[in-house]
């Protein structure tokens, strides 16, 4: 038997928020390591994932959609960005099939450029175009800005053209050793994961006024002795006390809708039953406090 050398590669993915980034990444793993919204910029931190078959490997981060920030979190969030295209191979640009080119993939063209980094384009959501006509004409713009490796037309909402991403993504790995172990998915604990799943319930139930003022902290995660039962214990962080009363809704209703929503995707994602218990309370502007930024795990590598 012969063995196949080892390949391997670290790309970056990245594109303008709420073109599918995160939903693109959870179906390559087939595993959710990435929350998903309609809202826009809910990725906050660099999230990776891992791909693994038989001689290939991806290291693949997922970045918060390149945005003018206004806050000291969306200074961390850009910069978070820049830093993940410095220190890979290649990058997967995730664009909106139905909408033209704009500022923000023009300047992360420019950084491809500069870097000479190969990449490849993927023109998400073309399940929102009716005339192929018009894919070829989103194909051509961006043939015109930059030489890349392939451009995928696809639909992570359906899973069209996934199987064609995951072969052109794979092409770019190189000779070399794993970097993980092959049944490895992501490199983030438990704990975070599990306060994303929380996150993204919330972002998915409220209004647009709130959900950027949020943050999760997971206060206690713990198994039951004999039990195969898991305590988990999370704060919901708000700017706002007004914000505070729409989180926990009128006598509570929101939070426990919120709550049971996230306790089976829990279940689903720990594989064993979750007793969860949330809390509500208010620190004022925290995303403008780098104590607080802190302490939600928003840190400078």
């Amino acid at each position: 038997m012969v063995l196949k050398m080892q390949k391997s590669a670290f790309i970056a993915i990245v594109g303008r928020p709420n073109v599918g980034k995160s939903s693109i990444l959870n179906h390559i793993l087939k595993q959710k390591v990435a929350i998903v919204s309609s809202k826009p910029q809910t990725t906050r931190t660099r999230i990776m994932g891992v791909y693994t078959q038989d001689e290939v490997q991806l290291v693949f981060t997922d970045t918060p959609g390149l945005h003018k920030p206004k806050t000291k979190l969306g200074d961390f969030m850009v910069k978070s960005i820049v830093e993940a295209v410095s220190g890979v191979d290649a990058c997967l640009l995730v664009a909106d099939a139905s909408a033209k080119p704009a500022a923000a993939e023009l300047e992360l063209i420019e950084r491809f450029k500069a870097q000479n980094l190969p990449a490849i384009l993927a023109l998400n959501k073309i399940d929102l175009i009716r005339e192929k006509e018009g894919i070829i004409e989103k194909i051509n713009a961006y043939a015109q800005l930059f030489d890349f490796k392939a451009v995928v037309p696809l639909s992570a909402k359906n899973g069209s053209g996934m199987e064609v991403l995951i072969r052109e993504l794979s092409s770019l790995a190189e000779e070399g050793p794993h970097f993980f172990d092959d049944d490895t998915l992501t490199d983030q604990p438990e704990r975070v994961l599990a306060g994303e799943i929380i996150r993204e319930k919330l972002l998915r139930a409220l209004n647009d006024e709130v959900p950027h003022g949020i943050a999760v902290g997971i206060e206690k995660m713990r198994e039951r002795e004999n039990s195969p039962i898991v305590d988990i214990e999370a704060t919901i962080y708000c700017e706002r006390e007004s914000h505070k009363g729409i989180v926990i809704g009128k006598k509570g209703e929101m939070l426990k809708r919120i709550g049971e929503k996230a306790r089976l995707d829990l279940e689903r994602f720990l594989d064993c039953k979750v007793n969860l218990q949330l809390w509500v309370k208010v620190k004022d502007d925290w995303r403008n406090r780098e104590g607080l930024l802190k302490n939600f795990g928003f840190r400078e590598e």
